[in-house]
């Protein structure tokens, strides 16, 4: 069973968050937030509140133990960019752009065997 989480226009840019959601992906819920929790970047936070946002919605809607779980699947998307301007040189504007992206995090339960 698998169980999905989505962060949506985070403030922050999708090169930047994917280097955090590469770190993480295909680990144990457990181990995965205890990396994120020490990791320096600002991303980190934002992924790790997905992660939590995912196991709870397995524990609450569909009864699964938070042990049993690891990151299925893990991305950072695009979001859209909102478009400032800074002054240039010689009168110009120069194009300024606020990346956002949408993060989504889809947890399952290990196969026992």
């Amino acid at each position: 069973m698998e169980v999905r989480a989505v962060a949506r226009y985070i403030g922050l840019s999708p090169r930047k968050v994917r280097l955090v959601v590469d770190t993480v992906r295909g680990k144990p819920v457990g181990e995965a937030l205890a990396v994120l929790r020490y990791l320096p970047n600002a991303a980190a936070r934002e992924v790790a509140k997905v992660v939590k946002s995912a196991v709870a919605n397995a524990e609450q809607n569909n009864h699964l133990s938070a042990e049993d779980l690891y990151i299925a699947s893990i991305s950072a998307d695009e979001g859209p960019s909102l478009k400032r301007w800074r002054p240039g040189a010689r009168g110009r504007a120069n194009p300024i752009r606020k990346r956002s992206s949408h993060i989504t995090v889809v947890v399952a339960e290990k196969e026992v065997r």
